[in-house]
């Protein structure tokens, strides 16, 4: 029996929506300390997840940022891929069609993105209706499948906030976030090279 796992993980702490700084909201970037705690709570997500064969992203520069520091985290770096469904505004049923057509998963993909829609897909995975399971940023669930995946036949795994992931980072990560590393993790997150909407 092949079990498949979906690990959501909300993108992290960006900038405050300001059409005057970030006319297109998609651009707006994650802030300095927004990717210091992402890194931490990537690492924290790195001893839950096991093997994860790809991440897969909002392309908004937020996600796509988040998706590369938690790469970075990861063994293997996985590949990235951006899905355009993930944007903000598109139906759970859009990324589930999108997971159902892919081949069978040999260790867990992770899906960054953004709150509503993020817990939306959380909800239908699980429970088979699109009622949140809220994650705050930079926070994560995982579900798990036995026979395929299957809206409402996902069973819950864990719901964890950042507060807790950032708590399972291993000391040496925390030991590099003291130190005042977010400038380099914010130019390694610029650094990822998604293959846009690329077969899984």
């Amino acid at each position: 029996m092949t079990t498949e796992r979906i690990i959501l993980f909300r993108h992290g702490p960006a900038g405050a929506a300001d059409p005057a700084q970030w006319p297109d909201d998609s651009l707006r970037p994650l802030t300095t300390r927004g990717v210091q705690r992402t890194r931490l709570a990537a690492a924290g997500l790195a001893r839950l997840s096991g093997p994860v064969r790809a991440i897969w992203t909002s392309p908004y520069l937020r996600a796509e940022a988040t998706a590369g520091v938690l790469r970075a985290a990861l063994d293997g770096e996985p590949r990235i891929v951006v899905v355009s469904a993930l944007a903000p505004g598109h139906t759970p049923r859009d990324t589930i069609e999108r997971l159902q057509g892919g081949r069978g998963t040999r260790g867990t993909i992770v899906i960054v993105g953004h709150e509503p829609d993020l817990g939306r897909l959380a909800g239908a995975l699980a429970f088979g209706t699109p009622r949140g399971v809220p994650l705050k940023k930079a926070g994560a669930c995982a579900i798990e499948f036995e026979h395929g995946i299957v809206a409402g036949r996902g069973r819950l795994q864990w719901l964890l906030p950042p507060r807790v992931l950032r708590g399972l980072a291993p000391k040496r990560a925390r030991r590099a976030a003291r130190k005042g590393h977010a400038a380099r993790d914010a130019r390694l997150a610029q650094r990822i090279e998604p293959r846009k909407e690329g077969a899984e």
